[in-house]
Parts: structure tokens; C-alpha cells; sequence
């Protein structure tokens, strides 16, 4: 990859648990995980069980740092870190981020109590790889490395969960999940991450219709999504977390009506790589 190639991927885009089977084969049923790179950086936001082909990649190209940022601790999020080969590899450097529970759990604490018999066989005391525990707070603007700016904020979700902004390398990623929104009023917090945004991803697990059954769920619509972006000048929109029992033809039906309000929007799947 040269200097000027910023690559965005997903290794995971369904929400609330994985699935398998010939109806979800184009969209894919691994959850949750993103990974942005650019000039030998790697960052990860979120370890669903797409992060264990992210892994594979990631070993197979030899990447030695890796930070590794949490929305929130769910199931569907944070499944996939005991299959982490990086985290098993004494070569390897990775830096863990939350702030979703900033003031309650710390990140070594979170990966402690989810890592630990009876939840899973080993504690974290069996990983090799240097690792390096990042706490922050909702609203705090964090630097990883030089030239990359994170800007957080919380969102709307059961237990909390944060938004990040990504500034790096002249682009805007905005990553704006699981969040609900309420209905007439667009939500401040996911404009000011959406604003002028090359990319914004969008929680869109439910559709409108859906929505008063699922009220207090943490979730949004695609619908939703479209207002949003449209009103922060997104340039593109990335639907995201999908529902577990959405099909790939249901899909592209959303998809085909999404596109009639905004025709820069799609839903992502699983394996999808965009050039920034």
C-alpha cells in the first residue's frame, strides 16, 4: 500500500449476534469489527467475530502495532477478542481503547472479567503480546499516534456506548453505532461526528415501522441514518449492524430504497474494502 492509500474494511457488519446460512451469504453474518489503515497504521474498532479473519490478515502481512478501539463491551462487540492471534503473539503490540465505562471499569478490567473461567477456559495472563490498556472518557479528543485525531462522544445505547470521529490523513471517517434516535428530533451528537464526513456509518438494525416495538433497544433506522447525513453534508453513507435475521434479499431491497433519498448510500457486508 503507498503513503497516499487510505483503506477502510469490513470484517463485520451484523449486529446482536452472528448468523450462517445460505440466506445471509452476500452481507454476511460476523459482527461487529472495522479496520482503517493508512502508511503501516492499523486501527480496529471493535472485536466482534469479524475480528478473527482481521486477525488472519493483519498475521499474514506481518503488522506488528495494532490498536484495538471499543464502542462498548455487549456480546456481539467484544466476542471475538479471545480469538485474537494477535494478542498470543509475543512480536506483537496492541493498544486497547474504551471509554464507554469511564469512571466504573478501566479496559485491563474489562478484558479481565470477560476473559476468565467459567466465560472462557484462560485469563488474560495467557497473552504474550504487549498490551497496552487506553482508558479515556465520552467527549475527550484522543491522539494514538502522530497526524491521527479521534474525537468521542456518548451515544444513545443501553449501558452506554461512544461514537468515535476519526481525522487522519485529510479524510473524515464517522462511526455512529449502536445508538437510538428520537423520533422528530435529530440527535446533535451524531451530527457534530457526521459533519462533512467523507464516510459515516450508521447504525441501521431496525426500519421505521419496526421502531415501536424496539423502543430502548440502542438502535436506529436507515431512514434515520439518511436525515442525518444529509443534514451534516456526509458525502457517503455506510449502513451498518444489521439485524441477525435480515436477509441478504431484504438487504438489497433497503438498500434499493436508500438509494432513492441518497444515492451515495449502501449497506455494508462483510469482506467490503473502500478506498478513501
Amino acid at each position: 500500500m503507498n503513503n497516499d492509500s487510505f483503506e477502510l474494511k469490513f470484517w463485520g457488519v451484523r449486529g446482536s449476534i452472528p448468523v450462517s446460512g445460505p440466506e445471509f451469504e452476500r452481507y454476511g453474518g460476523n459482527t461487529s469489527c472495522i479496520e482503517l489503515r493508512h502508511d503501516g497504521r492499523h486501527i480496529l474498532f471493535d472485536a466482534g467475530t469479524g475480528l478473527r479473519e482481521a486477525a488472519a490478515s493483519l498475521a499474514k502481512e506481518g503488522v506488528r502495532n495494532i490498536d484495538l478501539f471499543f464502542t462498548h463491551s455487549h456480546y456481539d462487540h467484544i466476542i471475538g477478542l479471545p480469538f485474537f492471534n494477535a494478542i498470543y503473539d509475543p512480536r506483537v503490540s496492541v493498544d486497547l481503547w474504551s471509554g464507554h465505562l469511564a469512571g466504573k471499569t478501566t479496559t485491563r478490567q474489562l478484558i479481565g472479567q470477560f476473559m476468565r473461567p467459567p466465560w472462557f477456559p484462560v485469563e488474560p495472563d495467557i497473552c504474550r503480546a504487549t498490551m497496552n490498556f487506553r482508558d479515556f472518557a465520552a467527549g475527550d479528543t484522543l491522539k494514538p499516534h502522530p497526524g491521527i485525531v479521534i474525537h468521542t462522544t456518548r451515544l444513545n445505547h443501553p449501558g452506554g456506548c461512544i461514537g468515535y470521529r476519526i481525522e487522519w490523513a485529510g479524510r473524515v471517517i464517522a462511526m455512529v453505532y449502536d445508538t437510538e434516535h428520537v423520533t422528530g428530533r435529530l440527535d446533535e451528537a451524531a451530527l457534530a461526528l457526521m459533519a462533512d464526513a467523507d464516510l459515516a456509518i450508521y447504525d441501521a438494525t431496525y426500519l421505521e415501522a419496526e421502531m415501536p416495538k424496539y423502543l430502548g433497544f440502542g438502535h436506529s433506522t436507515w431512514q434515520e441514518g439518511i436525515k442525518l447525513a444529509k443534514k451534516a453534508g456526509a458525502k457517503r453513507l455506510a449502513m451498518f449492524h444489521h439485524a441477525p435475521g435480515r436477509t441478504d434479499r431484504e438487504l438489497d431491497d433497503m438498500q434499493r430504497d436508500a438509494q432513492k433519498s441518497f444515492p451515495e448510500a449502501f449497506f455494508a457486508f462483510d469482506g467490503q474494502s473502500l478506498q478513501l
